[in-house]
């Protein structure tokens, strides 16, 4: 369920997985108006879903409508996964945080949480899931920055003290020192303006990351690359935050393998 939502791969993927493990059953794209949202989540267990994904604009404000929620979602305070359990009540998780670090790792190996300060760009429901999972990895500094001050500065507060939110004019200086970029933002996204960032006083050696994945190299990646910066795009998040809400659904662990990934690279 998203708005929009015709720019997905999900479908691909689990449609993939479906496939290979010869089930019954199917993966749809569901514009969901967000004014409509109560009432496209109370009608799965009407219509015989075993669940739903959730993306923007969806992720935070499907909370109230849900029936419980799992630790990490209620930490990070958003939700990306529903499931329609056997009594009909709704369960949420979030596996965005999950995707997010498993990512990181197959972009690039010797990544260490502690090897330095993170700059988060936004403050979203996928920026919280970004967040958690840098802070419940380790990293000792996350300095967070959205066009909005007021939405950085409380989900700063929430977080903690290894957490600080800077202003939006700050973000080019913010770079400083910085051993991880990640923009969690729409900006680049096909059909968006590009994410206006200067890169000169970010380190050469930090890991650079945007976790939109149309197009696969957004503005600030090629950038990024240009100047010798590793990178890290999207397309990984997506596939392994998908691997835990699959099992959630079918009892089936699926694995991200390389025809998964040429299948959805030739969409892109």
């Amino acid at each position: 369920m998203g708005w929009p939502i015709a720019h997905s791969r999900s479908p691909l993927i689990h449609g993939h997985w479906i496939a290979e493990h010869g089930l019954l059953g199917a993966y749809v794209p569901l514009a969901v108006n967000p004014a409509q949202l109560p009432q496209a989540l109370t009608g799965l267990k009407a219509l015989g879903f075993a669940g739903c994904n959730l993306t923007l604009p969806h992720k935070i404000e499907a909370l109230p409508w849900l029936d419980e929620t799992d630790p990490v979602a209620q930490r990070i305070g958003a939700v990306n996964t529903v499931s329609v359990r056997t009594d009909g009540s709704l369960y949420g998780s979030n596996t965005d945080a999950f995707g997010f670090i498993q990512s990181l790792h197959e972009a690039k190996s010797s990544w260490q949480a502690d090897a330095g300060a993170a700059v988060v760009l936004g403050a979203g429901g996928a920026a919280r899931a970004v967040v958690w999972a840098l802070v419940d990895a380790g990293v000792p500094e996350i300095r967070l920055l959205n066009r909005s001050r007021d939405k950085a500065f409380d989900m700063a507060q929430e977080f903690g003290a290894g957490v600080t939110a800077l202003d939006w004019a700050e973000r080019h200086a913010a770079l400083e020192g910085a051993a991880l970029l990640v923009n969690t933002t729409t900006q680049g996204m096909q059909g968006q303006a590009a994410l206006e960032l200067h890169l000169d006083a970010l380190s050469a050696k930090a890991l650079v990351c945007d976790i939109v994945y149309t197009p696969l190299q957004t503005d600030l990646l090629k950038r990024a690359a240009d100047r010798g910066n590793p990178t890290v795009n999207g397309l990984g998040m997506l596939l392994h935050q998908a691997r835990p809400a699959f099992a959630s659904w079918f009892g089936v662990s699926p694995k991200v393998t390389p025809a998964l990934w040429a299948k959805v690279l030739a969409t892109l």
